[in-house]
């Protein structure tokens, strides 16, 4: 600021001039002070006063807003004064020097091209005479002045000495609060005031209220200064920084409090939600700028506002076209793709998530969660993975606790907010891995409430601390085995199964899938490798033995990747894989296309297993040696497989008369040995197996190698159900077996093997031994 001007001012002033905007800052009468401007409105009003009189009426906005100004922003009491001086800098600004010639009141608004004219009525300083009273209030306010530039307000030395020299008390004011931080309101308090009393008051209690803050400024930095560390002095600094650059210009004035309202707003929270976060904001304003505890406030309100409260995505729910998706992206799998149609069906006329979670069970490699990304294509939503294996606290599901340090949402709530809507197709694969900590929860118990459609509307999440509405969410599961799986968390879910593919299933899923993406991903075309029919059949014979695909993926991009190095040696070149072939990429079969015995023996019967990846023949074996009728088991089985086999033992004892045997069980030792003696086994479907290997030494007659058995044997030698009657079959069929002994409870699951297997393999439906031995024997 300039010191006041000492010359009479003898202007003559219209009655209408141009209104120059001011933010923040307040223009006295007989002081020329810079401003910059920055606004087109004003811009315009300056181009107009240079090309007259250069005389412009400045006047303050008494509130902080965005947008056009209206006249009820404007104090009503402004400051005519004269462009002295007005310079264009290259970033666009224009830097003016103005000085103030008196003051006037705005009496009216006039529509001006871009910018405001006002009218004016004049409102010049009135008379007054000295007295001690005046001199009083004089002295003291200059000690005061004094006192503030003692604590530290920056004031430049020449006003210092007009500070302690002027006689005029009116100019006095005017010159102090300039050049000393008073607020806006305050200066224009000053500024309005109608005689020379209420000028001096006013200034009194400004001052006074400034030396107040910097005495209590003092004071925390001789009481804190020493204990400042790095993190607390930078917050300090910056904002020391952001007053700075708002005196420059340089922010909008809104601070990240405000811009955090408005998020809060946006949201569209639920009541309880935005109340929570409205107190937390409440609490963020409070604090002091160098609070570390300001960090994890922000945090949490970043977290409550991103969420999707309100964002849900279209869904394009058409029946038809999510079949024609499905049979795009996964051949066979009928019954799985038909039960998905039905429930997208009722969702569609209910229009809402109604029933059971699906759970999608079998094992690998048989399309469980690609299938998911499927079903969110086919409805227009986002999907969201999330992998439970090994996931073992409860945390990683309902979240943490804000006490904590580093504290987040569990990662449900964090897929939601990755989605960015309320509704995506959300995948927990793998649910069947979950771990268990005694001292970090059970992560399974904590999916109860997400996964019930009952009560996941308000889904408490540790780290929100306000419930979330999950019911939208379409939640899918997978799974390898349920036997993992709490009863309680099964419950909410309903089973679909995914059976094993058959050989015709897996090369129509490499032709029509796999080897056109492993073409793909390995740079080549189809001029420069080929499958024959033949050769896809080899490697899916005798270089694959799964339910799944992902091995016969695995050994299509093995060849590519030796076509791959190949063309990228010696250039394109056309290669077509033939059966012969596939031991020149693939090196030795590993697998034969039979596990059948080469010819019939005594004590050795083929049995039929589930696993895992599908189903496996087994073969049993038993002799007998001189002894003192003990029963001898190798082969690690599991406890259920050993208690078949001493309940077949019981019955073959039990029934030895009835097989004109003259073996003496007291005498002999019977070994029952089931090969591949390094891999678990259990179960109790091996035990017609067991009890046919036996018979067959107490008669002394061969099993056929060519007949497959399984189910589970009483002690009065009945044949009692067993599971996964599909993928056994399979299995056999894969192993080149002719025939089939199933228990007859189990006749009813034919329904689910193909045609072409059931129209090559013989079933025998078993209800007791004796029926099984009939076939099963040579005779």
């Amino acid at each position: 600021m300039r010191p006041p001007s000492t010359k009479p001012q003898n202007i003559k002033i219209k009655s209408e001039l141009p209104l120059l905007a001011l933010r923040g800052a307040v223009v006295f009468p007989r002081i020329a002070a810079p401003l910059f401007i920055l606004d087109k409105a004003s811009l315009k009003a300056v181009d107009a006063a240079m090309k007259g009189d250069r005389l412009v009426v400045c006047t303050t906005v008494n509130k902080e807003k965005s947008g056009p100004l209206t006249p009820a922003d404007f104090y009503k009491v402004g400051v005519v004064a004269k462009i002295r001086d007005m310079v264009r800098q290259p970033d666009g600004k224009v830097r003016v020097l103005i000085e103030g010639i008196d003051r006037a009141k705005i009496t009216g608004f006039v529509k001006a091209d871009g910018y405001i004219r006002v009218k004016l009525a004049k409102f010049s300083k009135p008379k007054f005479e000295k007295n001690e009273k005046i001199e009083a209030q004089m002295y003291n306010l200059v000690s005061q002045f004094k006192e503030c530039v003692n604590m530290g307000a920056t004031v430049p030395f020449d006003v210092l000495l007009i500070v302690m020299n002027i006689t005029d008390p009116w100019q006095l004011c005017d010159i102090i609060t300039l050049n000393l931080e008073f607020k806006t309101a305050e200066k224009q308090a000053i500024l309005e005031a109608e005689s020379i009393e209420q000028k001096l008051d006013r200034a009194a209690i400004s001052i006074t209220r400034l030396i107040k803050v910097l005495r209590m400024s003092k004071k925390i930095q001789t009481e804190t200064g020493k204990e400042l560390g790095k993190m607390e002095r930078e917050m300090f600094l910056r904002e020391q920084l952001k007053t700075i650059q708002k005196e420059l210009g340089m922010l909008d004035g809104k601070s990240d409090e405000d811009d955090m309202s408005e998020k809060i707003k946006k949201a569209k929270m639920s009541k309880g939600a935005e109340k929570q976060a409205l107190k937390e904001l409440a609490r963020l304003e409070g604090m002091p700028s160098f609070s570390p505890e300001i960090a994890y406030i922000r945090t949490y309100l970043e977290w409550l506002s991103g969420l999707p409260w309100s964002i849900k995505t279209a869904s394009k729910l058409n029946i038809k076209q999510a079949e024609k998706i499905l049979n795009e992206d996964h051949y066979g799998l009928l019954k799985v793709k038909e039960r998905i149609l039905e429930y997208l069906a009722v969702q569609k006329l209910v229009g809402k998530i109604k029933g059971p979670i699906l759970c999608f069970a079998g094992p690998p490699g048989t399309g469980k969660t690609s299938i998911g990304k499927s079903i969110a294509r086919s409805l227009g939503r986002k999907f969201v993975r999330m992998s439970l294996g090994g996931v073992r606290d409860e945390a990683e599901i309902r979240g943490h606790r804000r006490t904590y340090v580093g504290a987040l949402p569990g990662r449900i709530i964090q897929g939601i907010n990755t989605a960015g809507t309320k509704n995506p197709v959300f995948m927990l694969d793998e649910i069947d891995k979950l771990s268990h900590d005694a001292m970090r929860g059970d992560p399974s118990s904590a999916l109860l409430e997400a996964l019930d459609p009952e009560q996941n509307n308000e889904f408490a999440d540790h780290y929100l601390e306000v419930p979330f509405d999950l019911s939208d969410v379409m939640f899918i599961t997978t799974a390898n085995l349920l036997d993992t799986v709490p009863p309680a968390l099964r419950d909410r879910m309903e089973v679909i199964e995914f059976p094993g593919y058959t050989e015709d299933e897996k090369f129509h899923i490499a032709t029509g899938y796999l080897f056109p993406k492993q073409l793909k991903n390995h740079g080549l075309t189809e001029k420069n490798l080929g499958f024959d029919e033949s050769g896809l059949r080899e490697i899916i014979r005798s270089y694959t033995r799964e339910a799944g695909v992902r091995n016969l993926e695995r050994q299509i991009a093995s060849v590519c990747r030796k076509i791959a190095k190949t063309v990228a040696e010696n250039g394109v070149k056309n290669t077509v894989v033939k059966g012969e072939d596939a031991q020149k990429y693939l090196g030795p079969r590993k697998f034969t296309s039979t596990l059948k015995e080469e010819t019939d023996e005594v004590g050795v019967a083929t049995g039929l297993a589930w696993t895992e990846a599908g189903g496996e023949i087994l073969l049993i074996e038993a002799t007998r040696m001189i002894g003192k009728g003990k029963l001898i088991l190798t082969g690690h089985l599991g406890k259920v497989m050993q208690e078949s086999a001493q309940a077949a033992f019981s019955y073959a004892r039990t029934k030895a008369g009835d097989y004109k045997t003259t073996m003496d069980f007291g005498k002999n030792d019977f070994h029952i040995h089931v090969p591949a003696g390094a891999i678990p086994k259990d179960g109790p479907s091996a035990g017609v197996a067991m009890a046919s290997v036996l018979a067959s030494l107490l008669v002394g007659k061969p099993l056929r190698k060519d007949v497959g058995m399984t189910g589970e044997i009483t002690l009065h030698g009945k044949v009692m159900e067993i599971g996964g009657v599909k993928e056994k079959v399979l299995a056999a069929h894969r192993a080149g077996l002719k025939t089939i002994i199933l228990p007859k409870n189990n006749e009813k699951d034919l329904v689910d093997i193909p045609e072409k297997i059931k129209k090559s393999i013989r079933f025998i439906f078993a209800s007791t031994i004796d029926d099984v031995l009939k076939v099963a024997l040579k005779k």
